[in-house]
């Protein structure tokens, strides 16, 4: 990716590639900071532990499938609203390390989260179980931390200040926003790119083997053809 964004045109001042001053920029390299996080989440009363599987949640009959803005049930955004099953538990104290069981964090039940993105403007999202997303994963029964809370730790810790992304993660950032909320750090500002799409609405991804920087390459586009054929915003 990073070779193929070189041959784009696209340049970094930082990364796992140059070094630069918040380092390491590999996120199996930064398992402390995630712990860090997830320790005053605990502390704080934010998590609980959580033992439904995949499974579980495909049966729960409370637990339909999430829709966004994108309309694409392969978007990185689509995941059941978790049903509430182990929102009970309080045995935190237990468990002086993440691994073994899944953890969640507790959104407040019916809260409005809303923010300006710089692209797509005004959004806004209900927390809580009949809502527009509930409980969510911050770590993973196989002792790795979920998206949701690297992505919130790594870009608090390289001072951040703007994050660019796709908008199938505009409902990611409702998470985030009660995430920085519950850690105390300043939240940065988002700016949703629209997807890029084939002729079928199918956004572009690696998983259904759609086109891809490399293709284009091996068959002889050039980076200014590609970059006049992008549709901004």
């Amino acid at each position: 990716m990073l070779e193929d964004l070189r041959w784009l045109g696209i340049r970094w001042s930082e990364g796992p590639d140059s070094g630069g001053p918040y380092g390491a920029y590999s996120q199996s390299e930064r398992r402390a900071h995630y712990l860090e996080a997830w320790r005053r989440l605990r502390e704080g009363g934010f998590l609980y532990p959580c033992r439904c599987s995949r499974k579980d949640l495909a049966l729960a009959a409370s637990a339909p499938n999430e829709t966004n803005d994108t309309n694409d049930a392969n978007d990185t955004d689509v995941e059941p609203v978790y049903p509430g099953t182990c929102r009970a538990r309080n045995n935190v104290a237990e468990f002086a390390e993440p691994a073994g069981v899944n953890w969640r964090f507790r959104v407040p039940d019916g809260e409005v989260v809303e923010f300006t993105d710089l692209n797509l403007g005004r959004q806004r999202y209900v927390a809580g179980n009949h809502f527009d997303f509930g409980d969510f994963l911050v770590w993973r029964r196989d002792d790795v931390p979920a998206y949701q809370l690297a992505v919130v730790v790594d870009d608090a810790a390289m001072r951040i200040t703007e994050v660019v992304r796709g908008a199938d993660l505009l409902k990611s950032t409702a998470r985030q926003l009660l995430l920085l909320r519950a850690l105390g750090l300043a939240a940065p500002n988002y700016f949703h790119c629209k997807l890029v799409r084939d002729a079928a609405g199918v956004r572009l991804a690696k998983r259904h083997d759609a086109l891809s920087l490399r293709h284009l390459r091996e068959i002889g586009i050039t980076p200014e053809k590609v970059l006049a054929m992008a549709v901004w915003p």
